[in-house]
């Protein structure tokens, strides 16, 4: 999905051995449709050429504050002009000392300086930056004035992790990999309309075991309920990612609490329901299981086997029904008449919304064509990419907050 399409970066690389991993940013920021001019330091080019950078974005490259490659010789003013974003990454610690102190000394440092904070046409160029060194360095005093200098100044600091070095020490200062850096630079366009609110949401299946190997499940995926924990991070929610078991990393940003059966998931959501303003249950939740589970496995015995089931409890109504509780989302997935058993659903259980799709349409993809079903109607969202179809819906539930 094309999440940057329309999006002009311009991606700083200082010096540092993190700069290879420049490259494999800047594939990211390409594959999600991003325009991308580097700009490389005389430090960065020590350990990455430029002949990578122009491979990859498919653009020249800028390392020189004089380039005549501009007909008037401003780089530092055309590219900050052009750019939605500035993202230095890897951003060493002499970067990071120069720009809190202002100094302007090469094409980087000057394109930063130069750059729209708030231009009269309201147009802005934020700048982020990924600082990436070692621990001592980043421990130092120093470098602690200068990154609370540029915070104070508006710079958006990306990192930096904790781990093992290319000096061999582990610690504070390692650079964030650039899939998480791709997540925290889509994070930032987007507007933050669940700031302050805890979210927590449900999603995939659950197993409920006959026996230490079988279970009873469902074919849900999960993908919808990771794209919309993903879009409330986004959005600027707390969010807490309740998950049966599905193979998905946890988005960035989301605390996922993992578990198995239907019981231990209602356990865990009301673990977190004391501070929680917003419950999205989209969790395929089996509404059976075996009354008692064998402790060895069912030898194969030829004939009928009979299990007797008894009902999971229905943690959406559940909480639905608590006093201020938060503001309940439902999920309907039907294989026909979706209208009827969504609204249904809606009312039955007095939530303020539910979302509904047809199994056939989205159950397993990565697409999706759903509906909304609130108080005042039916509202068809346009098909389209779970993550885009997520964030429509959760623009809807921050509208209904207000």
């Amino acid at each position: 999905m094309n999440e940057l399409a329309g999006k002009h970066i311009v991606l700083g690389v200082t010096g540092g051995i993190a700069a290879y991993k420049a490259a494999e940013l800047l594939r990211l920021l390409k594959k999600a449709g991003a325009v991308v001019d580097v700009v490389l330091t005389q430090g960065g080019a020590h350990f990455v050429t430029a002949v990578t950078f122009q491979a990859l974005s498919g653009r020249p490259v800028w390392s020189d504050l004089w380039d005549a490659r501009m007909a008037d010789n401003m780089a530092h003013i055309d590219l900050s002009r052009q750019a939605d974003a500035i993202l230095v990454a890897p951003a060493s610690a002499d970067f990071l000392a120069k720009l809190a102190q202002g100094r302007a000394d090469d094409l980087l440092t000057t394109l930063c300086l130069a750059r729209p904070r708030k231009a009269v046409d309201g147009r802005e160029c934020p700048l982020l930056v990924a600082p990436a060194m070692n621990r001592q360095m980043w421990e130092h005093p120093a470098t602690r004035r200068n990154v609370a200098l540029l915070a104070q100044d508006g710079t958006v600091l990306l990192g930096p992790a904790c781990g093992e070095q290319a000096c061999g020490e582990v610690g504070e200062g390692r650079m964030l990999e650039p899939e998480e850096l791709l997540e925290d630079l889509l994070a930032y366009f987007q507007p933050r309309i669940l700031a302050g609110r805890k979210l927590v949401l449900t999603a995939g299946p659950t197993f409920e075991a006959i026996d230490p190997v079988r279970g009873i499940t469902n074919s849900s995926s999960g993908k919808m309920g990771y794209a919309l924990a993903r879009a409330a991070a986004q959005a600027g929610a707390e969010v807490v990612l309740v998950s049966g078991p599905v193979s998905l990393p946890a988005p960035r940003g989301v605390r996922r609490v993992d578990v198995t059966s239907a019981l231990e998931m209602r356990a865990a959501v009301f673990a977190e329901m004391m501070d929680a303003v917003i419950f999205i249950s989209v969790a395929a939740v089996a509404d059976y299981r075996p009354a008692a589970a064998s402790e060895h496995k069912i030898k194969k015995q030829g004939g009928d086997i009979t299990l007797t089931l008894t009902p999971n409890p229905d943690i959406l109504a559940e909480v639905a029904s608590l006093p201020n509780g938060p503001f309940c989302v439902g999920f309907a997935a039907e294989s026909r008449n979706l209208a009827e058993y969504a609204e249904g659903k809606r009312r039955a259980k007095r939530l303020p919304l539910v979302v509904g799709n047809l199994v056939q349409d989205g159950l397993g993809g990565d697409s999706n064509v759903v509906t909304l079903f609130d108080e005042v109607g039916s509202h068809p969202l346009p098909p389209g990419p779970k993550q885009e179809v997520a964030r429509a819906i959760v623009a809807h539930i921050a509208r209904m907050m207000g």
